[in-house]
């Protein structure tokens, strides 16, 4: 395995720093500390602390969305169970020792104009993952898969703020019980 280049190093560092501590709260001094580069090299790879952030974000969003669905799909192979698999999901990552609420909407808070590129971004990462929930529910056969993945994915949201703000443990089991009346519902003969 090639090591890995000064950008990726930066990008690594900065993603667990900006996740952790924030992201107006992290410097570049600290960055490039934890990184073992220079200023000039950091700057040599980012024009701006903002184009830094961005390349954490896409790093952040291939890694969390991917990782969501291979867990998500690992838990059973009936797509109206993989509903209800998506709370298992978000209840082992909150329960995370290292968990900081969601990067996304972190930065979204951090970067509140709507057209700012890092809010801009966010908002993109939230839009695909409620795609797959949709996905997932049309698979499963609901009768109006948007409406059922909107419901899931204000009870996903709504369950990570809950753990991450008041450090509530059973968030992800709490949302899970009040989805499973969302999904019956979702696939009641009407």
């Amino acid at each position: 395995m090639p090591a890995a280049s000064k950008r990726e190093i930066i990008v690594s560092e900065a993603l667990k720093l900006f996740y952790r501590d924030g992201f107006n709260a992290t410097g570049i001094d600290k960055i490039c500390k934890e990184a073992g580069v220079s200023k000039k090299t950091l700057y040599n790879h980012f024009k701006s602390k903002d184009e830094l952030i961005l390349a954490t974000l896409r790093l952040r969003d291939e890694g969390f969305r991917n990782n969501f669905m291979r867990e998500t799909e690992k838990r059973s192979d009936n797509p109206r169970d993989r509903l209800l698999s998506l709370f298992d999901v978000l209840a082992a990552w909150t329960e995370e020792k290292d968990f900081f609420g969601c990067m996304f909407i972190n930065a979204s808070a951090e970067f509140a104009e709507k057209n700012d590129p890092i809010h801009l971004f966010s908002a993109e990462h939230k839009r695909l993952m409620k795609e797959y929930i949709r996905e997932l529910a049309a698979k499963a056969g609901a009768r109006n898969p948007t409406q059922l993945a909107g419901q899931l994915n204000l009870l996903l949201e709504g369950a990570t703020v809950e753990a991450h703000v008041s450090d509530t443990k059973n968030a992800g089991d709490i949302a899970k019980s009040m989805a499973r009346v969302i999904i019956e519902q979702a696939f009641e003969k009407v």
